[in-house]
């Protein structure tokens, strides 16, 4: 993240539908050079919040600011931004040179041939597409169609890059590349990104800070670090990560364990010392996933619960199996006790 200043700016935002709120009297600073992601759940008002920013949306009431100009009301092609669909939007019958830019070409004055060119052939260089100017967008896989949408929205270097779920139709291993693509990219030009998307893993592994939102609002933004380990309540805490929850002392609270930070050993006594729970658990499942083992396991006082054993434990303490009599513990610095909401 390379400064402070703030580049988007929602000041008290909110948007209906006739009788549907979509977004709710939301404020929020995105820093000049950041990567900020905006995760919810489908219907929580994130892509609607994008569209206002891009100004494909205007708000029912509140401000929008761009570089510390209110831009309410003005339309998208006047704004500093661009956008990346989730479907990407090329034209089939252009090639990847024509797709690139189509934008630079509608300017007035329109650059000279030689300008187009070259500024063509920068930004599908920034993508990694050097020499696929003359291909038809047909001719391309999933991940270059998603550059070449990138290099037509980086051609016109805007302030901000909008990404509306753009890794969504891309498998999981491609999707994986393309978001350390997606890194690498924002470092190197320097522009701030902005992406919405559902998918925590996605959110927590590429950004600055992430804000969460719930039927309109935001209920918390923060590095990726801070809403991992210190969610403001339960919705936070179960939508970023898995999470255990248990019943807390009071009505109002609940006390959330991650998996990962609960140990298990094959009976309470051989557990380690200093925890805060040791209690005795069943198997009842055991998922293999590679770099570790989820274990669901059942205790008589606080119910199922999963844990996930790193194959390193496992080489120590060997691997059990549905239906074993074990134990399960944590230590204190390991529960949050959250506001059941």
């Amino acid at each position: 993240m390379s400064g402070s200043q703030s580049v988007i700016e929602f000041r008290k935002v909110s948007k209906r539908f006739g009788d549907v709120t979509a977004v709710a009297d939301n404020d929020l600073s995105v820093k000049s050079g950041e990567f900020l992601s905006i995760l919810g759940p489908s219907g929580c008002g994130k892509t609607t919040s994008l569209r206002m920013m891009a100004g494909f949306e205007q708000p029912s009431s509140g401000d929008v600011f761009i570089r510390g100009e209110n831009v309410t009301g003005i339309p998208a092609y006047k704004r500093p931004v661009n956008m990346v669909f989730q479907h990407y939007a090329l034209f089939p019958h252009l090639s990847v040179a024509d797709n690139v830019s189509y934008g630079i070409r509608q300017r007035s004055p329109k650059p000279s041939k030689p300008e187009i060119a070259k500024a063509v052939d920068e930004a599908l260089a920034m993508v990694r597409l050097d020499g696929y100017g003359k291909r038809r967008t047909y001719e391309l896989s999933g991940g270059q169609q998603q550059r070449v949408a990138l290099a037509r929205a980086l051609i016109n270097r805007p302030a901000v890059l909008l990404l509306d779920e753009p890794l969504a139709a891309l498998d999981r291993k491609l999707r994986r590349d393309m978001q350390i693509e997606l890194q690498s990219l924002q470092r190197d030009v320097g522009i701030t990104f902005l992406l919405v998307t559902h998918d925590q893993e996605e959110a927590l592994s590429m950004s600055d800070r992430v804000c969460v939102m719930r039927e309109g609002r935001i209920v918390q933004t923060g590095s990726p670090r801070e809403l991992y380990d210190r969610p403001v309540n339960r919705y936070v805490a179960d939508f970023v990560g898995k999470t255990n929850f248990f019943k807390g002392a009071s009505a109002t609270g609940i006390l959330s364990v991650r998996p990962e930070m609960i140990e298990i050993a094959q009976s309470v006594k051989h557990l380690p010392d200093g925890l805060s729970a040791r209690v005795p658990v069943k198997v009842l499942n055991r998922i293999f996933l590679g770099e570790h083992t989820e274990y669901v396991v059942a205790n008589d006082v606080l119910g199922q619960f999963v844990v996930m054993a790193p194959r390193k434990s496992e080489r120590e303490a060997g691997v059990y199996d549905i239906g074993d009599s074990i134990a399960a513990g944590w230590r204190p610095e390991s529960e949050r006790i959250l506001p059941d909401n």
